[in-house]
């Protein structure tokens, strides 16, 4: 199991259903070479490997960028503003994930 694997599983482990309301997204991760997505919706959260056919929003970074945002170095913000992250579709349902996760 790669390291990216086992962050997505603590990102999923650390999902907080509350804060997801009425949300029915598709949030699509592109680390790299590494693709994955997680489904939110009805309170639940379900990852899943591959890419979806149609995404809310895509966040696309290297390894570095996502091990420094899982661990709390940098944010999505900072790291947008920096060029180290990129989205694709609605970015601002991309501000909504450190409400969704508790990381």
């Amino acid at each position: 199991m790669s390291d990216i694997v086992k962050i997505f599983e603590k990102i999923e482990s650390q999902f907080n259903p509350d804060a997801a309301g009425g949300l029915d997204v598709v949030f699509q991760f592109a680390v790299d070479d590494d693709k994955h997505y997680m489904e939110i919706a009805g309170g639940s959260c379900a990852l899943k490997e591959g890419e979806h056919e149609d995404p809310s929003v895509t966040l696309i970074m290297d390894a570095d960028t996502f091990q420094d945002i899982v661990s709390g170095e940098i944010n999505g913000m900072q790291a947008f503003m920096a060029g180290r992250l990129r989205t694709e579709g609605d970015m601002m349902l991309a501000t909504k994930l450190s409400d969704l996760f508790s990381l």
